[in-house]
């Protein structure tokens, strides 16, 4: 987070000013909870556009809101942190009463705690605020040796179009290098930068990353990233990059200048599974949206979110649909569970 901030890329001038909130005690830092005033409702990944819209429309003024979040990073962990041995409930209480307090001096229209534990989530709704819950994909490492003990554990029919898309999307004379550490130099984010910026353009209007932050981040946590790039002809033409957690490796972005099928699920999915297993990681979780990554092994999750609404009608409508909204992931859920590609079990 620091980094995104001292890079430029999540600043006032971006529409992320930090707000970020600190309960002390005796003078000493006890809790902290990351927050932004918010101008928009770019790079969360929990969808807030429609609330916005309607309350605008009805006379309104949505923005600015308060966000507690990394700045586009749609991982779960906890959102308010707790230094060790102090009374964690008692800590979020006091930093959620804040943060509401927070947003009501200000004018904000609402508070956003997004991609945090259900266990957090679950407390800040006993608190009152408002709760909701959205979907990932990941990919469970059940002590597979190689890629195809876990292609073994597929249907024969899943099992044979991974292979084919794996052929296909290296058929072109490209291989794949992944580059951690002290391996990666300014010239391979020099590539993936460009990947990032030509794919970000077509897919965002504006990518939220700029060049140095990548420089940046590669001073700080080299060891735990991995870039995986796709070369032909000597040339760089396609990268994903990937951040290496405790026992995750979290997929984050991909980018090419030159199309080839299947090349996308090949360095964001199936070199992500190959890194994983080669390196004892439990899981992948592969980022924001996407029901294609089902039948490739990825399974659903469950995101949670918990909300503020200053305004009282907005905040009964809103609550309302969260209702509903809860009902039909749950529902979601369990049914793409019925379509895992895992043999003879709903891949659990």
């Amino acid at each position: 987070m620091e980094t995104l901030e001292r890079s430029g890329c999540a600043t006032s001038k971006t529409g992320w000013l930090g707000q970020h909130i600190v309960l002390r005690q005796e003078g000493a830092v006890v809790a902290v909870m990351p927050c932004y005033l918010k101008s928009h409702s770019f790079g969360e990944y929990v969808f807030d556009h429609a609330w916005a819209d309607a309350f605008e429309r009805a006379g309104g003024r949505y923005y600015p809101k308060l966000q507690a979040a990394v700045p586009f990073t749609p991982v779960t962990s906890p959102r308010i942190l707790v230094r060790p041995g102090f009374a964690r409930e008692a800590a979020e209480r006091a930093i959620a009463a804040a943060a509401v307090q927070l947003t009501d001096r200000i004018g904000a229209s609402s508070l956003h705690i997004t991609f945090l534990p259900e266990r957090e989530w679950t407390h800040l709704g006993e608190l009152g605020l408002l709760q909701r819950t959205g979907k990932q994909f990941r990919w469970p490492n059940r002590g597979y040796a190689t890629f195809d003990d876990f292609l073994s554990a597929l249907a024969s029919r899943k099992r044979k179009a991974i292979r084919k898309e794996r052929q296909r999307a290296v058929e072109d004379g490209i291989d794949v290098q992944w580059l951690t550490g002290r391996d990666l130099t300014e010239a391979h984010w020099d590539a993936f930068f460009a990947f990032y910026m030509d794919t970000g353009a077509r897919k965002w209007g504006q990518p939220y990353l700029n060049r140095k932050f990548f420089s940046m981040l590669s001073q700080c946590m080299a060891d735990d990233l991995l870039l995986v790039l796709a070369r032909r002809n000597g040339r760089y033409v396609a990268g994903a990059l990937n951040i290496v957690g405790a026992d995750t490796l979290f997929g984050r972005y991909w980018g090419a200048t030159e199309h080839h099928e299947f090349l996308h699920f090949e360095l964001c999915f199936y070199q992500a599974i190959d890194y994983a297993i080669a390196h004892g990681l439990s899981f992948v979780e592969a980022g924001a949206g996407g029901q294609h990554k089902l039948s490739r092994g990825y399974l659903p999750m469950t995101t949670y979110s918990a909300h503020y609404v200053a305004h009282r009608g907005l905040r009964r409508a809103i609550a309302d649909y969260l209702d509903d909204e809860r009902n039909w992931v749950e529902v979601e859920q369990r049914e793409l569970g019925e379509h895992a590609p895992y043999r003879n079990e709903d891949g659990g």
